[in-house]
This record gives C-alpha cells, sequence and structure tokens, in this order.
C-alpha cells in the first residue's frame, strides 16, 4: 500500500511499470509519482521485503520516462480514494474541459472552494464543500 495514501496499492497508483518473473526472481520497475517524494524509498523497500517474503530474488529499477500522470491511477484505486473522502484527480484531459474545483467526494456538491495549495501530503490540495460545509484533500491533477 501506498505509505501516505493507504487506500491505494502501488499498483492501483500506476507506480508499477513492468514486471517480469523468470525462475524464482522477479524483475519489476516503478516510476515514483515525484522523484523527491518522500514515499519512494518506503515503497521500494516494502515492495522489495514483500516479493522477497514470498521467495523470490528480486531487481528493482526506477523508470522515470515517461513521468508518472494521475491518469496512470486505475478506477478502482479512484473509487478507493473517493471513498476514504479523498477528491480524485481528473483525468488530464477531462481537466481542460471541465469545471476547476472538484465536486465533493463527501455529498456530490460541486459547488467547492480551495482552501490551501497543499492538503495532508504535497500531492494534495485541501478545498471545503460549500454545501455541506465538510473539509476534503483533493488529489491534485498531474
Amino acid at each position: 500500500m501506498d505509505p501516505e495514501i493507504p487506500v491505494l496499492s502501488v499498483l492501483d497508483l500506476g507506480v508499477v511499470r513492468n514486471v517480469e518473473t523468470s525462475a524464482g526472481r522477479v524483475a519489476l520497475e516503478l516510476t515514483p509519482t515525484y522523484t523527491a517524494c518522500p514515499a519512494n524509498e518506503v515503497i521500494e523497500r516494502r515492495v522489495r521485503a514483500a516479493l522477497q517474503d514470498a521467495g523470490y530474488s528480486v531487481e528493482l529499477r526506477q523508470v522515470l520516462t515517461p513521468p508518472w500522470t494521475t491518469d496512470w491511477i486505475s478506477p478502482k484505486g479512484r473509487q478507493r480514494l473517493r471513498e476514504a473522502g479523498i477528491a480524485p484527480p481528473r483525468l488530464r484531459r477531462e481537466a481542460r474541459e471541465a469545471p476547476p474545483r472538484p465536486a465533493c467526494p463527501l455529498c456530490g456538491a460541486a459547488e467547492t472552494e480551495r482552501i490551501s495549495q497543499f492538503g495532508s501530503t504535497p500531492c494534495k490540495a485541501l478545498h471545503r464543500c460549500l454545501a455541506c460545509q465538510e473539509p476534503f484533500d483533493y488529489f491534485k491533477c498531474l
């Protein structure tokens, strides 16, 4: 699971790029969400440990091109964010066409306001719903 957003697996987050297995060996490519994200090292350590605990010899590679995008978050991951009260990011093509504010993940209202550019982690912004008055995180579109 992602250490900063534990409702998302690294698969749902889209950071696992490629997996190859052969004769008890796993080669895995990971693309970090941000190159300086403090969770990168934790994710790599946890992935390596889980695979080694399952009996595999592990080779991890960090792949930076193309850069990670929020478009790689799976539909299941987007639903899990919503269920956790975090507004999921729009797909980049939708972000160009959609209103600039995310809908409230708690009540669904479209009228929201940004309170802060940064939420509980640097990849999220803090918003408030003008209908139910509840604050919520919005996962920034990248």
